[in-house]
């Protein structure tokens, strides 16, 4: 379903059309400022760090992070993917940007992927949408009570999340689904400041595969939590509780396999195992999923 401009989004994703218009952060291009202000230049190296600590909430976090050109190895081939399309999608506006958080701003139960597809969220503008990954992904959370339909078409299609809410450590689609060390640290203000405003709310995380973890530490213990040492080793069903230093609630934190095809053509990950982890991760961040039906 392609984008056209009369579509509007309804799930709060920004959207590029207007983009500029919306805050006065993101496009300052002409700004003599932004030589000497990495926050106001978003092809600047330090531009996420600086732009995602001014943001005062998760809808100028969102917003912001759309205009970011830090890393030019993932702009180049976003851009280049939006160029070159698959014959599938001819007829497709790709969005072409980094991608943004999406659900809700109070979720309690935040799920941490990877990196969005060139012709998936690099398509559609929104996280999981657009290839097998996110197909299984959403339509587990419809089952469990946790989304309004099963089907992720692209943003503004008006898919809603109820007390979940799904980010990438890194933004950009890159080459081969494979960011480097480098983009993957320049990137990770992003996720740091989205925890950091979750915190009021968040009680659980799964970290969708082992990227997502060792990526998601760093930003868990600078939103505020204690992570062990030695670090927690990844793995399907791993769990360790990560105790606030401030005192409040403590951080469940969940290892679930990516629901990506290599393991699920392969049976590594099973929808049953999916749906069971996320059911786990919800009822501990104070959800009410819904149970699994008997056959």
């Amino acid at each position: 379903m392609p984008k056209s401009p009369a579509d509007a989004p309804t799930d709060g994703t920004p959207d590029p059309a207007q983009h500029s218009a919306q805050d006065p952060i993101e496009d300052l291009s002409e700004d003599p400022a932004r030589d000497s202000d990495p926050a106001r230049d978003p092809d600047h190296p330090r531009h996420p760090a600086a732009a995602a600590a001014r943001a005062p909430d998760l809808t100028a976090l969102d917003r912001v992070v759309t205009g970011c050109r830090a890393c030019p190895r993932l702009v180049e081939w976003r851009e280049e993917s939006a160029r070159v399309k698959r014959r599938a999608y001819l007829d497709w506006d790709y969005w072409a940007r980094p991608i943004p958080g999406f659900g809700p701003p109070d979720a309690p139960l935040v799920l941490v992927g990877l990196a969005p597809a060139a012709h998936g969220g690099n398509r559609t503008g929104r996280i999981f949408t657009g290839d097998p990954s996110g197909d299984l992904l959403y339509a587990a959370l419809h089952d469990l009570g946790l989304a309004n339909r099963a089907r992720s078409v692209r943003h503004g299609d008006g898919l809603a999340l109820h007390g979940v809410r799904i980010t990438d450590p890194v933004r950009c689609a890159p080459p081969d689904n494979k960011p480097t060390t480098a983009e993957r640290d320049t990137c990770r203000p992003w996720v740091t400041r989205e925890f950091e405003l979750l915190r009021p709310t968040v009680r659980s995380v799964v970290a969708l595969g082992g990227f997502a973890w060792q990526a998601v530490l760093p930003a868990l213990t600078a939103g505020g939590w204690t992570v062990p040492r030695p670090r927690p080793l990844f793995g399907h069903g791993a769990h360790v509780t990560l105790p606030a230093r401030d005192g409040g609630p403590p951080l469940e934190l969940y290892g679930c396999y990516h629901v990506s095809p290599r393991n699920t053509n392969t049976g590594r990950l099973s929808t049953v195992m999916l749906r069971e982890l996320l059911r786990t991760a919800a009822r501990s961040a104070g959800l009410d999923p819904t149970e699994e039906s008997e056959e």
